[in-house]
């Protein structure tokens, strides 16, 4: 048996050496391990859209990373593949992880309907930044997309996480599920390493953690979680209008509740870094309003102004939320 062992530890090694991989993530139990050690994800949801635009873009990037070092954050959530490696380049260099996500149809750019996504981890998968991979955002609430039938894309799903499996040796695959799995999903995709779940659940997730723990023994980490910085509606003591000590106080339970529960969830990437004027009106101004599914469990008001998420707002200017994300992330002992 030791012999085994020590021929399957030069078999990786030698693997990663010829692969140029500099880092190894690995689950183990209920964690994921970066060369052997246990990561827990302290992390953002990162889709960076300049005012007056619709597109993401990273002029900003030098300015966020100061900021993100500055709260603590060690992982950014990109919700699209980012093919430029200059940008990763820097990611890496500020010290940060990706969690790269693939779309199942984006009009073939590094999409699962195409084919292309196993492009992108071809040429990407050597990248010291890279974390891991992830497929579909809460695409369990959109069966429209898939013939009526979310069936479909739990099968896509996890047929591409096969083929992933296949190309990469050395990062694990995940997807944003919307809540907690069903019986059909947990069924149907049994390769799948790591369960992302977006979770709105006002301002406490502590027992999501406890109906993972019955039901599954891989690793969970919420893929979202958070809440806006407008109150649609006065409620709970909260003035309705821009109330960034809402959502302060939500963002500070929330992070409680989930590093309460690290024998259960290996983290969160909060949504979310910026403000986002795209989302709901006028391009150039912020707008309350927008649309989200399943958003009911929205602190405190039960509404998801979707252009007031940012942690920082658009000219990144910290809000509250801000200080609470670095006040925990930065106590966070013992941990990357």
């Amino acid at each position: 048996m030791k012999i085994h062992i020590s021929i399957l530890i030069l078999f990786i090694l030698t693997a990663c050496k010829s692969e140029g991989i500099s880092n190894k993530v690995s689950v183990a139990g209920r964690n994921v391990h970066v060369n052997d050690s246990a990561y827990l994800i302290k992390g953002i949801c990162y889709h960076p859209v300049p005012k007056g635009s619709s597109e993401r873009n990273f002029e900003t990037l030098s300015q966020d990373l100061d900021l993100m070092n500055e709260a603590g954050i060690n992982t950014i959530r990109l919700y699209s593949p980012l093919d430029d490696i200059t940008v990763l380049d820097k990611i890496n260099e500020a010290g940060i992880k990706v969690i790269v996500s693939f779309g199942y149809n984006q009009k073939g750019y590094f999409d699962i309907l195409s084919g292309t996504f196993i492009d992108y981890i071809n040429k990407y998968k050597s990248h010291p930044a890279i974390l891991f991979w992830e497929l579909g955002n809460e695409y369990n609430y959109h069966p429209e997309w898939f013939e009526g039938d979310v069936k479909n894309w739990y099968n896509a799903l996890n047929e591409a996480t096969k083929l992933i499996h296949e190309r990469d040796l050395f990062h694990p695959v995940a997807t944003a599920h919307g809540e907690l799995p069903d019986s059909l999903a947990l069924s149907v995709c049994t390769d799948i390493d790591i369960w992302g779940m977006n979770v709105y659940r006002w301002d406490n997730p502590e027992k999501l953690f406890s109906e993972w723990k019955r039901i599954s023994d891989k690793p969970m980490y919420l893929s979202e979680a958070g809440a806006d910085s407008y109150m649609t509606i006065a409620r709970s003591g909260y003035e309705q209008g821009e109330n960034q000590i809402a959502q302060a106080d939500a963002t500070r339970k929330i992070l409680d509740a989930t590093f309460r529960n690290q024998d259960v969830c290996m983290g969160v990437t909060l949504f979310a870094f910026v403000d986002e004027f795209w989302k709901a009106g006028n391009l150039d101004t912020q707008d309350p309003g927008g649309w989200a599914p399943n958003s009911s469990g929205v602190p405190y008001d039960g509404s998801p102004n979707e252009e007031y998420w940012g942690i920082v707002d658009i000219n990144r200017n910290k809000k509250e939320a801000f200080l609470v994300v670095k006040e925990k992330y930065n106590n966070l002992v013992g941990v990357n």
